[in-house]
């Protein structure tokens, strides 16, 4: 085999034949900006729609999400929760309310190592919006920060979407908006008759339906070492993919590398010899919360993780603790064993 051929094909086990495209079918590359990164769209659609009304429809779903579910947005209506007084209820948009619920939903699958409260630890290491310069918080802000917010202090009234306030718990969507906001763009597009796309989001994908040769919507699976060759492709079709990574955001001081992944049981940056978490679900909202869960377990316990849900995934290891010049370990979920071709 060519060095430069994947040697790995993944396939949905369950794959309902495509969408035949309109005979006027008509392809369209958009991409604009959102969530403090770039958005790109690859789609088929008919001839009655244009590109000016698609490119200002995705828009305007991924603009709802920021409006909604951004930490760094004083306004947003996350933010304003996070700053709302102790004790108080909040109706919640109905699409911020999902999104928690869904994070509420994986916290206590996951035990806390995905948890939607965890802004105020996020802010303490100086990786939030109040950008201070990373100091290594003292044990005991640590400890205070811990008690004071978490997933375990939130509580939803469903019947009205509300949420309550207790006191101190920020909300922080990180883990889980970009994977959200790929789902509404496919959602738009398949309002407007359109089921033929590919979605990126800061690298969350979604993907449905073929391209004009029949061919399907196929994405390379990232890995941490840029010049690694034997990839790995997927047909996205009905498919999302979601990657957590500690080489995408991290900061280096005195020596100490230190990821943006926070574990929130612990309120330190994970430590552990997972680089890489990429999870494949019909919902890229599930597939990145799924990811960020993972990376906090770590290579042993997030892989016991995504065999007990059933999740393809794919978790790659530094083999050595020199992260310059590391070596790399894969492993497979048998979800995603199940998948290879």
């Amino acid at each position: 085999m060519n060095k430069n051929t994947p040697h790995r094909v993944l396939i949905p086990v369950t794959m309902l034949a495509p969408k035949a495209l309109p005979g006027d079918a008509q392809l369209a590359q958009l991409s604009g900006a959102t969530m403090g990164t770039r958005w790109h769209v690859k789609l088929m659609h008919p001839s009655h729609l244009s590109q000016d009304e698609l490119q200002a429809g995705i828009q305007q779903a991924l603009d709802l999400v920021v409006t909604q579910m951004s930490h760094w947005e004083a306004d947003s209506a996350l933010s304003r929760f996070n700053a709302a007084p102790a004790g108080s209820w909040h109706t919640l948009p109905a699409e911020l309310f999902k999104v928690l619920d869904y994070a509420l939903f994986i916290a206590q699958q996951s035990a806390g190592a995905f948890d939607p409260g965890i802004g105020r630890l996020v802010n303490l290491w100086g990786f939030g919006p109040e950008q201070k310069q990373l100091a290594q918080p003292a044990a005991e802000t640590i400890r205070q920060a811990l008690q004071a917010g978490g997933w375990q202090q939130l509580q939803v009234d469903r019947s009205q979407q509300r949420a309550y306030q207790a006191g101190g718990v920020h909300l922080d969507f990180s883990g889980i908006a970009k994977g959200f906001g790929v789902d509404q763009v496919a959602r738009y597009l398949e309002a407007q008759g359109i089921h033929s796309y590919l979605v990126e989001v800061g690298g969350e994908l979604r993907g449905l339906g073929c391209k004009p040769d029949g061919s399907p919507w196929w994405t390379t699976l990232e890995h941490p070492d840029t010049a690694y060759t034997d990839h790995t492709i997927v047909a996205l079709h009905g498919l999302a993919v979601a990657t957590s990574g500690d080489y995408r955001r991290y900061v280096e001081q005195d020596g100490q590398r230190y990821s943006h992944t926070i574990d929130p049981r612990t309120g330190s940056p994970v430590v552990h010899s997972l680089a890489s978490v990429t999870v494949l679900h019909a919902d890229c909202m599930a597939a990145d919360a799924h990811a960020t869960a993972i990376m906090v377990l770590g290579p042993q316990r997030g892989l016991a993780y995504a065999e007990q849900w059933q999740l393809p995934c794919l978790l790659i290891s530094r083999s050595n603790s020199n992260h310059d010049t590391p070596g790399f370990s894969e492993t497979m979920s048998s979800a995603m064993q199940a998948m290879l071709h």
